[in-house]
């Protein structure tokens, strides 16, 4: 596994890499975390075109925020996870979303490239202006939760999510 890794937005040219991730996850029954791996996919350049759209607050739901979808690439230009960094919180976020979602391919993971994509999004978020990241997982997450706090996750709380069905930590990362 080559060991740069690096965000980058989404793009046509990674349309056979985005695929056999989305496919990976689906053969794992895991959740399509971030959300927007659940976005349809067949016709690629509308998916493209509503990614980059969200990132500028248009098409996006009354109920939902301004939100910059990245995918994280090796140096081969394998997309290895996906990352969603909201703009800001509502108060749905706030209490079980915040500000970045993240997952790593299912067959990478246990090697470290969460904690890795996961400084890098923190960084991005930075960049956004956001000065105070909040980064939520279910409690029984206990990989997630090692992979925030490596990234100077402090926990504020664990509360009941409901859109998450269970006791979610929330952390936060100062910048």
């Amino acid at each position: 596994m080559p060991d740069e890794l690096k965000l980058m937005a989404p793009a046509a040219e990674l349309e056979a890499s985005y695929r056999s991730y989305v496919a990976e996850v689906r053969a794992c029954d895991d959740l399509l975390v971030p959300w927007v791996l659940g976005y349809d996919a067949d016709d690629f350049p509308a998916l493209l075109a509503r990614l980059r759209d969200a990132s500028e607050g248009k098409g996006v739901p009354d109920d939902f925020v301004p939100h910059t979808t990245f995918w994280t690439v090796d140096s081969t230009d394998r997309i290895v996870g996906v990352v969603n960094i909201r703009h800001e919180l509502n108060e749905s976020l706030l209490l079980e979303g915040g500000h970045i979602g993240y997952s790593i391919r299912p067959s990478l993971r246990g090697r470290g490239l969460a904690a890795r994509q996961l400084a890098l999004a923190v960084a991005e978020a930075g960049r956004m202006g956001i000065t105070r990241v909040l980064v939520v997982c279910h409690k029984e997450n206990a990989a997630s939760a090692r992979v925030i706090t490596a990234n100077g996750g402090v926990m504020e709380n664990e509360v009941f999510g409901e859109e998450a069905g269970g006791v979610v930590q929330r952390y936060w990362i100062e910048l």
